[in-house]
């Protein structure tokens, strides 16, 4: 019966809903619109739709509720509304997208706040679909592949800051939540399911920290992605769908036999061994269900540690997306934004450990900030690129 809703949806959507589908799953591979092995090469286009306090160097306004009542506090509402407009505007852009094909990457991963699509009342609406809208464009036209990942879910789905929920991960409990985050799924990939760049779908960011009660909320992952899949393909049924382990996505162990077909899974890795010990768990899953591996978030350590973790993904045939692409003043990045003037200022009082500066340091770190965040100011870093094995053209 699936088989048969599957081409019916394709009557329904009509001859161009698989055209666009440019990647393909063949096995354990990708496969390219020639057939060949592809060899996914990507980074992450962290803090953009999806912020997070460390890459602002901030210490306790760590989820992105924080970060923007902080910025309420320091900017007055207004102001830090017509802020985060203008950080959106100019921190991804045609050029950054133009470098990051010209570095040699073929791929791009953007984490989504649901907030920005998506009203506390369940209505579609949010500036984040223009701006998901332009960034696949520009993608199309750099040639560049992207998958799109929910990095904070309605009510939570991690139990950490980054989630940006309650410090507990509700969306497994919540069954409201669970329902919203199935129909913006479904609605991502409504409107999105013709875009040539657009190869899947990362349903959920590193579910279910290792802290919170994994033997109750590991078993109702699984259960959980066959049903957003079933909403997607019920619009786009030919996307690649990406499923996260556990932990982090650091564990694949509460998964089975794949319950559809075009299925890719998906793990992260920090720091770990850059010997295959350190991704043979990986490796077997892969080998036993036959279903390919890609290496969604790693990186923030030293250039060689980079290399090596890569090389060893290369040579077993796994592509790999590093976090990130730009960050605020740090050699592992792409792209290092030059730390304004006084900013050490601005953080203490984000974080409630000092006053607030006077207007003029303010105003004066705030727009060196969007300065630097702008391609032409940020810092080139060419040894983490040749850590990933690519060099600028």
């Amino acid at each position: 019966m699936k088989w048969i809703a599957f081409f019916v949806a394709l009557v329904l959507l009509g001859p161009g809903a698989q055209a666009q589908n440019a990647v393909q799953i063949d096995g354990r591979r990708f496969v390219g619109p020639d057939g060949r092995s592809l060899q996914l090469k990507g980074i992450n286009l962290g803090n953009w739709l999806m912020p997070e306090g460390y890459m602002l160097k901030l210490e306790r306004a760590k989820a992105p509720r924080q970060i923007y009542a902080a910025f309420d506090r320091l900017l007055g509402k207004e102001r830090a509304a017509e802020f985060w407009r203008s950080f959106r505007d100019q921190y991804v852009t045609a050029a950054d997208l133009g470098l990051i094909r010209d570095c040699g990457f073929n791929l791009v991963r953007i984490p989504l706040h649901w907030a920005l699509f998506m009203t506390a009342e369940g209505r579609f609406e949010g500036e984040g679909w223009a701006l998901l809208e332009r960034v696949l464009g520009w993608a199309e036209d750099a040639g560049l592949h992207v998958i799109v990942d929910l990095h904070a879910a309605p009510g939570g789905q991690t139990g950490i800051n980054h989630d940006d929920g309650p410090g507990y991960p509700l969306m497994f409990y919540v069954p409201r939540h669970r329902d919203r985050t199935v129909a913006l799924w479904r609605e991502i990939a409504a409107r999105f399911r013709g875009r040539k760049a657009l190869i899947g779908y990362d349903l959920l960011n590193e579910p279910i920290a290792p802290y919170h009660d994994v033997a109750t909320l590991n078993p109702r992952l699984e259960p959980f992605y066959r049903r957003v899949t079933e909403a997607i393909r019920e619009v786009d049924p030919g996307r690649i769908v990406f499923l996260g382990g556990g932990q982090w996505s650091s564990t694949v162990a509460m998964f089975g036999e794949p319950f559809a077909g075009n299925l890719a899974y998906t793990y992260h890795a920090f720091w770990a061994s850059t010997r295959r010990d350190g991704i043979q768990r990986y490796l077997n899953f892969s080998e036993r269900w036959r279903v390919p591996l890609l290496l969604g978030e790693s990186g923030e350590f030293t250039d060689a540690w980079n290399e090596g973790f890569r090389r060893l993904h290369e040579a077993h045939g796994i592509g790999w997306v590093f976090w990130t692409y730009k960050n605020l003043d740090t050699a592992s990045t792409v792209i290092s934004i030059p730390r304004p003037h006084d900013w050490s200022l601005i953080v203490a009082f984000a974080d409630g450990r000092g006053p607030r500066p006077p207007d003029a340091v303010v105003d004066r770190a705030i727009a060196q900030y969007l300065d630097g965040i702008q391609l032409a100011n940020g810092r080139i870093q060419r040894s983490y690129l040749e850590s990933l094995g690519l060099r600028l053209r």
